[in-house]
């Protein structure tokens, strides 16, 4: 009998041993258990759907780091893509798409495109479609129609306020830049509606803001607005980060993200979602390249540093590439136990150590102590007044 308990009991002792351990280092076995993004598998989907730009932008970004850019395949796919980007016919597409349809997601078609737009053609061009629509029966976009009336408006506010500033020595500054701003903010928004990634909230919003508009002749109604949505505009990728956004706070914040993350914002989201939008507000703190060296292991990389913080995830890192040489062993025990629920590490302590516990000692100890009591008890009192009689 003691025999077959034994074993039992020391299993159960390696458990609660190993179950501690996991509690203790918890944050180090989270990290060891990532696993860094090969980018080339998801790069040659973009391809094969002839994203060149997003599939450009996805693996530049990893190409920063040496276990990509030391791979040949990677390196033999990003000459593939700059080939295909750099060449004649690809450029003449990319710009005839900008000239003619007002969208592109490369730079020479982005530039025809706003082109059209600041020389008020834009502008005129979609409210004569929308006209048309109109008069054939057809459904008409409210949005388009109420961003190209905000973009005449501003083209007259511009025009007016460039006059004013020669006249008063810049006084009228402040003028130009609102309505620049919110020129810039019609095409990329006139854009976004184009590819379908305006979002619902936005659309509406600007309804109500043209309307004003319209009333007023003034911009102040759509200003604040469109401040966001142009510093969206300066950002690759910026269309897509537009398209996530659920309210005028998150197009806030999705404009600072801009701002620190420059042209990789939009891959750090693709990669991390609303782990990079929780963990970036916190950049400031963590450092901008610790999120980036984070995003390369995906979203589980990105909630560990936002978990552990910079230095100590730095240092687990460098740790686990140390760790190497044993193969995949530390990683799979780590994303063994890892995934554990603390409340079963927990039980195992427990049950660990409630089976070590020697019970039969307690209990001798527990009735002698009750004897001792008992007889206590029993003997008879030397209280001094009983003496006296």
């Amino acid at each position: 009998m003691i025999l077959f308990k034994l074993p039992i009991k020391l299993t159960l002792l390696l458990l609660a041993a190993i179950a501690a351990g996991v509690l203790w280092q918890q944050a180090q076995l989270s990290v060891l258990a990532l696993s860094r993004i090969d980018p080339v598998p998801e790069t040659r989907t973009m391809v094969a759907e002839e994203r060149y730009a997003d599939a450009a932008d996805y693996l530049d970004f990893f190409m920063a780091y040496d276990y990509v850019d030391q791979d040949p395949a990677a390196r033999a796919l990003h000459a593939e893509i700059e080939a295909v980007r750099s060449s004649l016919s690809y450029q003449a597409g990319k710009l005839s798409e900008g000239l003619l349809n007002g969208t592109s997601d490369e730079t020479v078609g982005q530039a025809a495109s706003v082109i059209t737009d600041l020389f008020v053609i834009g502008d005129i061009r979609d409210l004569a479609n929308q006209a048309t629509n109109f008069a054939q029966g057809e459904d008409v976009d409210e949005v388009v129609t109420a961003l190209a009336s905000i973009g005449l408006v501003a083209t007259a506010a511009q025009l007016a306020s460039g006059a004013a500033t020669v006249g008063t020595a810049g006084a009228a500054a402040p003028t130009v830049a609102a309505s620049t701003t919110a020129k810039g903010g019609v095409i990329i928004l006139k854009t976004a509606r184009k590819l379908g990634k305006l979002p619902p909230w936005l659309g509406k919003a600007l309804i109500k803001g043209a309307k004003t508009v319209k009333q007023t002749k003034k911009l102040d109604a759509v200003t604040d607005l469109f401040a966001d949505v142009y510093r969206l505009a300066k950002t690759r990728g910026g269309l897509t980060l537009l398209s996530k956004t659920t309210d005028a706070a998150s197009l806030r914040r999705m404009a600072k993200l801009a701002d620190t993350f420059g042209d990789q914002t939009a891959t750090l989201y693709r990669i991390g979602g609303n782990s990079f939008v929780r963990t970036a507000q916190r950049a400031g703190d963590l450092g901008v390249d610790s999120i980036k060296v984070a995003a390369t292991y995906g979203k589980g990389g990105l909630q560990a540093l936002d978990k552990v913080g910079a230095l100590r995830f730095a240092k687990f890192t460098a740790r686990g590439s140390k760790m190497v040489y044993k193969g995949d062993v530390i990683h799979v025990f780590a994303r063994l136990f890892v995934n554990v629920p603390d409340w079963v590490l927990y039980l195992l302590v427990a049950l660990g150590a409630f089976v070590w516990v020697p019970w039969r000692w307690l209990g001798r100890l527990r009735r002698l102590a009750t004897r001792k009591e008992t007889s206590r008890s029993l003997a008879p009192s030397d209280h001094p007044a009983r003496l006296c009689n």
